[in-house]
């Protein structure tokens, strides 16, 4: 089989689940990367097997700050290669706001890591690796670069208040795809991808978020398979790089005072 890999964060359920088996689909090996959730990641490597590529489980606590080398060595010793794609889709969704945001640092501090510094020491350290391995094995000539995709959030381009150090953690997240790209050029290519709302989040009911899908410009439920896609387009277009996309049903143009939980209410 081929040694196209690549490596998801948060890949056993929700979005990662389906940027797993979106790239299965399009016959990419799966790195499906979990913290606590061993038996999704196991059920969604088990359904992309069944899609004819190779698939492999990884745990590591991504809030931690040295466990990131330790994964991509893990990755490429299960692997026998590096990841050609890396998704960086884990992600940390606690309240707060503004006003009661400094009561708890270490809630702020579990976020800022886990949605912003964990992405871009991965891509760094992950492209440093790309930049000693094409010295000794430069690239084929047109052959598309390794990509690192950040998955961002509608909520940077669509700003309320609401879940204000989530917020901040993807804002900054989002200013450094462009910064990322530049820095990290020419080995890897980084891109980020803001959805919209796709599952129920924090305390909201069903029934909220039923009405909630269809705030947007579009008046439907964002589908999270066309998110995936999204990521597998972007690995497999050899141009792109730089930019963030959203994929939201027109979400982020629908502006609200509060998170869109709250205003259904």
């Amino acid at each position: 089989m081929h040694q196209r890999w690549v490596l998801i964060t948060g890949g056993g359920l929700r979005l990662g689940r389906e940027f797993c088996l979106a790239f299965a689909r399009a016959g990419w090996n799966i790195a499906c990367h979990y913290l606590h959730s061993r038996d999704a990641a196991e059920a969604t490597c088990a359904e992309a097997r069944t899609l004819g590529v190779q698939a492999l489980a990884f745990q590591a606590d991504l809030s931690d700050r040295g466990a990131v080398a330790p994964l991509l060595d893990q990755v490429y010793a299960a692997c026998g290669t590096l990841p050609r794609a890396l998704v960086n889709n884990a992600s940390l969704f606690e309240p707060d706001n503004a006003a009661d945001f400094g009561t708890d640092l270490a809630r702020v501090d579990r976020q800022l890591h886990t949605n912003t510094l964990s992405p871009l020491l991965l891509a760094s350290d992950w492209a440093g690796r790309w930049q000693a391995h094409e010295r000794a094995r430069p690239p084929a000539a047109g052959s598309a670069r390794p990509i690192a995709i950040h998955v961002l959030d509608q909520k940077v381009f669509n700003l309320n208040p609401d879940y204000f150090s989530y917020t901040l953690s993807k804002l900054a997240l989002e200013r450094a795809v462009a910064l990322q790209a530049q820095a990290l050029a020419p080995h890897v290519r980084v891109v980020g991808l803001a959805p919209g709302l796709m599952y129920p989040s924090g305390p909201q009911s069903q029934d909220n978020y039923d009405r909630a899908a269809r705030v947007n410009l579009l008046r439907a439920p964002l589908d999270a398979a066309h998110v995936a896609q999204t990521g597998v387009f972007f690995a497999e277009n050899p141009a792109i790089t730089g930019i963030t996309l959203c994929v939201d049903n027109g979400q982020h143009l629908v502006p609200l005072e509060r998170d869109v939980m709250f205003m259904i209410e």
